[in-house]
């Protein structure tokens, strides 16, 4: 049966950075939607009315990292909708509404019972062994006794009327029917003291005003689904598909942390994974669409979407195989596009300038082509590129490489024989390079990783460097002859010092 439409929400807490776990439900909110094509839709909502908790920058920091993982929304900050605002703080007159309709009908009273009495009567159930919550006392105060608490200066917290009888079932899309027994369900607050709305409550009020369909989240928060839907049935109104998806865990299986490495989106994108990876690596987090494939384009994800393919079971966030799916993602992006996702981390790196010249930006395009097949992470480039960008002069060489290549018997006269071929080519292009060093070997009679290892310590200071003709095409003639001349004296050096 075809879906009419499918409405989704990610509605973080502006309390601090984008946790992955978080991202991970955002995308999948994200997908459901995009999913249906024109029919679905997927609305950002801050959820900010814990204002003890709120941190003002946090909200611009999730923003900018949703941007970067390219999970745009329909309605929400920066965009408006048909349900604006979008943020809990603005919505306030909306949730009073709400709380004064289901005051009026009796199925929310006033509490005026202070937090120190709460934990006071909690004491005194956990010592005579009865189950421990609210044990009703301002449910039936008459008009005189609230009237007597107002007037006290008492500011009242509100909370839902609950029968204890009989149960409330989660139908959740992803772990079936869930059964929650009412007889373990006191009256909860809905509306604090100090006038803000509690979490449950603003909630709710928002899916039903926004017609949120779907309601996709951790499975942390199934406890708290009996609840909402109580308030659904108070408000008469018809609640969403809940889908809770499983936790994310480290691989030793424990609550996901630093210890286990990057925990928010900021840090994976310092850390020199593309957006496109990410996407990939947390989709998998808890979701396969068959037992092979691992490797999914944003394309083929949101084809191949579907809430029925979400586990029961807790996701382990798997480093290596992010790592690895960023390489592959890297390699399918064009020249000018890894050139572009480079750029950041090489300026960082102080190889080059934010703004590029034609001259610089051809040079960095030619190396990001020499590097994608040997690249896993952005962060990657500044070290495997540095030695296009040392001063000729100022080239350091790894000790070991120079006893090993330039100090050994005959290296002086490679590099002489080479430097003077390379010095008379006409063109500077990798198959004429090629060409002296097969002359090399040949004139040497040695195997060709004996002629180019020397000029590869002479050109790059190690022993590894991407293909060595491409490589030296790059460097360009001058460059790479100054180097290799540079190398040849030190060689002779080392030998007239006897190594």
């Amino acid at each position: 049966m075809a879906v009419s439409k499918v409405r989704t929400r990610f509605a973080p807490s502006p309390t601090g950075h984008l946790h992955i776990g978080n991202a991970r439900t955002a995308l999948f909110n994200w997908l459901l939607a995009r999913h249906h094509g024109p029919n679905g839709a997927f609305i950002l909502r801050i959820d900010d009315t814990d204002r003890s908790r709120h941190d003002p920058s946090a909200e611009a920091g999730i923003i900018e990292a949703l941007q970067w993982l390219g999970l745009d929304w329909d309605e929400g900050p920066g965009k408006g909708g048909p349900h604006a605002p979008y943020r809990q703080s603005e919505r306030l007159d909306l949730y009073r509404s709400r709380l004064d309709r289901l005051v009026e009908a009796g199925l929310a009273y006033p509490c005026y019972c202070a937090p120190d009495e709460l934990a006071e009567r909690r004491q005194l159930q956990r010592e005579r062994g009865e189950r421990e919550g609210y044990d009703g006392k301002c449910r039936s105060l008459s008009d005189s006794e609230r009237k007597a608490l107002a007037e006290s200066g008492r500011s009242p917290a509100y909370r839902l009327r609950v029968e204890p009888r009989g149960e409330i079932v989660v139908d959740d899309l992803i772990r079936g029917q869930v059964r929650f027994p009412l007889t373990e369900q006191d009256d909860f607050i809905i509306w604090k003291s100090d006038g803000m709305p509690t979490y449950i409550f603003a909630t709710v009020v928002d899916e039903i005003a926004m017609e949120i369909t779907h309601v996709v989240r951790g499975e942390d928060l199934l406890s708290s689904t009996p609840r909402q839907l109580l308030v659904y049935q108070a408000l008469g109104a018809k609640p969403p598909r809940f889908a809770h998806i499983p936790l994310i865990l480290g691989p030793d299986r424990k609550k996901l942390g630093s210890r286990h490495g990057a925990v928010w989106v900021g840090e994976l994108r310092n850390e020199g994974y593309l957006p496109d990876a990410a996407v990939n690596a947390l989709a998998l987090l808890g979701w396969a669409y068959d037992d092979e494939q691992q490797v999914f384009s944003r394309a083929e994800l949101i084809d191949k979407f579907a809430l029925e393919k979400v586990s029961r079971s807790p996701a382990i966030m798997d480093y290596e195989k992010l790592t690895w799916l960023n390489g592959i993602h890297l390699r399918s992006l064009s020249v000018e596009e890894l050139a572009d996702a480079a750029l950041p981390f090489m300026v960082e790196a102080g190889l080059l300038p934010s703004r590029l010249d034609a001259e610089q930006r051809r040079l960095l395009e030619r190396i990001s082509a020499l590097l994608q097949t040997r690249v896993q992470r952005l962060t990657d480039f500044p070290a495997q590129a540095s030695f296009f960008f040392v001063e000729d002069d100022a080239l350091e060489y790894d000790e070991k490489a120079v006893r090993k290549f330039l100090a050994a018997e005959g290296s002086v006269e490679l590099l002489s024989f080479i430097l003077e071929r390379l010095e008379a080519l006409q063109s500077f292009d990798p198959e004429s390079i090629e060409g002296v060093f097969q002359a090399a070997q040949a004139h040497f009679d040695k195997k060709l990783g004996q002629v180019i290892q020397p000029v590869r310590v002479a050109v790059a200071g190690t022993t590894v460097s991407p293909p060595m003709y491409d490589t030296l095409s790059v460097l360009g003639r001058r460059r790479t002859c100054n180097r290799i001349r540079r190398a040849a004296a030190l060689a002779e050096a080392r030998r007239s010092q006897g190594g």
